[in-house]
């Protein structure tokens, strides 16, 4: 009987642990999702007005810089991560990240919709729970300019890219590819 009473009170939690993992998923899109279409947007206006080389230090730069303000208005750690980064330093997946970003390229290899991959859950890091939650981001048309297939990018754009990013990596994606994920940590 004694080791049934730790199942028993196990189990009894489970329902309350899903219920704050789906207030915590939903209260974590509200708050961090709306950064993903201004990227998007500052994206396609600066290649548009300076064309796909002079657009660079927007994804460099300025998408960094809207995702920083999201950080600071929330404490929560948000970045941006993909298997093949472009900036290592800033870009390269923890271990659960890694893994989810397998498990989202095995979900799309069998046919479900990039738009709708996530994962949430809450994990011990140091002792403490924190909340994580990653957001699939597909290969869009504005991605291709500089993510595509390195064949397809013009010398001047490679240079500038080897400029820009020493030890890039992500390029060689198709439309509708995942290219990366947003990612939160939430302290709870």
């Amino acid at each position: 009987m004694k080791t049934s009473l730790p199942i028993a009170l196990l189990f009894a939690a489970f329902p309350a642990l899903a219920q704050d993992v789906g207030a915590l998923t939903a209260d974590t899109k509200k708050t961090v999702l709306p950064v993903v279409p201004k990227v998007v947007a500052a994206m396609q206006e600066a290649v548009a007005e300076k064309g796909v080389s002079g657009a660079i230090p927007v994804c460099k730069e300025k998408a960094p810089a809207l995702i920083k303000d999201k950080r600071m208005e929330t404490g929560w750690d948000i970045r941006r991560v993909s298997l093949k980064a472009r900036n290592a330093e800033r870009g390269t997946p923890d271990v659960w990240e890694a893994r989810q970003l397998a498990d989202f390229n095995f979900r799309a290899a069998n046919g479900e919709k990039i738009d709708t991959m996530e994962k949430s859950e809450i994990v011990n890091i140091d002792g403490k729970q924190v909340f994580r939650y990653m957001k699939a981001l597909p290969v869009g048309d504005v991605c291709l300019k500089c993510h595509g297939p390195v064949d397809t990018l013009d010398a001047g754009l490679k240079a500038k890219l080897a400029e820009s990013y020493p030890h890039d990596l992500a390029t060689g994606y198709a439309k509708g590819q995942i290219r990366g994920a947003l990612t939160v940590k939430r302290p709870l």
